[in-house]
């Protein structure tokens, strides 16, 4: 029996497209993580950088974190639960990583060992499936917020909170100016930035966090908002001396920080 003469090409072709259609469905099947976040926390006071990452979602049995392809690619996180946590299942993970000074690891190097790029975060659903999320990392850091005032008084950003501390007198009204530029000195300098939000935390003497706010920058109408906290009364009776932090978030997820403190005189 004579089979009809089919071109080699053809033949190939035939046989290739079933496999490219599994490959196809196979990345339908993937599923995105819930939340998926990598971002840096840059203290601009203490002048240390750090990085942290954020998986919610699940459960998931194992996760990994890869970098972004070319030289530097490489697995940067790996997490399986065991026994008992495995057939149970984790939905969330968070970490940060060591903050050293910038005396012990420069920000060159430091950002060298965290390149731009597109990481993926890939996990292990309970049933088999298959997770993945993927993020972009960005040198881009926020300015620190400058024109920082206490009721109208500027405070010492530039080291540990030492006596003499900046007095101030109730009502206290912790104030800066906008961000909207990148950081001068490190990262992706000279680029405007699109902040998210503001937050503030406020601790006592001892060291506890008593207050922490979130301000978006903009509200709902997209207009700005006022960069501007006033502590309640009820709080600032609470000690004499205060320590307080102000970050701005990035819309790429990128905070950078400072730091001061202040004391309190009685009216």
């Amino acid at each position: 029996m004579k089979h009809p003469n089919i071109p080699i090409i053809f033949l190939a072709a035939a046989m290739t497209m079933p496999m490219l259609a599994v490959a196809e469905d196979d990345d339908d099947e993937e599923i995105p993580f819930d939340e998926a976040e990598l971002f840096f926390e840059l203290n601009n006071t203490d002048g240390d950088l750090g990085i942290h990452g954020k998986v919610d979602g699940g459960p998931w049995k194992r996760i990994e974190i890869e970098g972004p392809d070319g030289p530097n690619e490489r697995t940067l996180l790996k997490v399986r639960a065991k026994g008992p946590l495995r057939r149970q299942g984790m939905t969330e993970l968070f970490f940060e990583s060591e903050e050293p000074t910038f005396d012990e690891l420069s920000p060159e190097e430091f950002f060298e060992r965290f390149p731009e790029g597109e990481y993926e975060i890939e996990g292990k659903g309970l049933a088999g499936e298959e997770l993945e999320s993927e993020v972009e990392l960005s040198h881009t850091m926020p300015a620190p917020p400058d024109g920082v005032m206490v009721s109208g008084i500027e405070p010492d950003l530039e080291g540990e909170c030492e006596e003499p501390l900046l007095s101030v007198e109730p009502p206290i009204v912790i104030s800066w100016e906008p961000v909207t530029m990148s950081h001068p000195d490190l990262g992706n300098t000279g680029e405007d930035v699109t902040i998210d939000y503001y937050e503030v935390v406020v601790e006592n003497d001892d060291g506890d966090e008593v207050m922490s706010t979130i301000l978006p920058a903009v509200d709902d109408e997209g207009a700005p908002r006022p960069t501007s906290l006033t502590i309640p009364d009820d709080y600032i009776s609470l000690s004499d001396e205060w320590k307080f932090e102000i970050l701005a978030r990035e819309e790429n997820g990128n905070k950078t920080a400072i730091e001061s403190c202040f004391g309190i005189i009685e009216p």
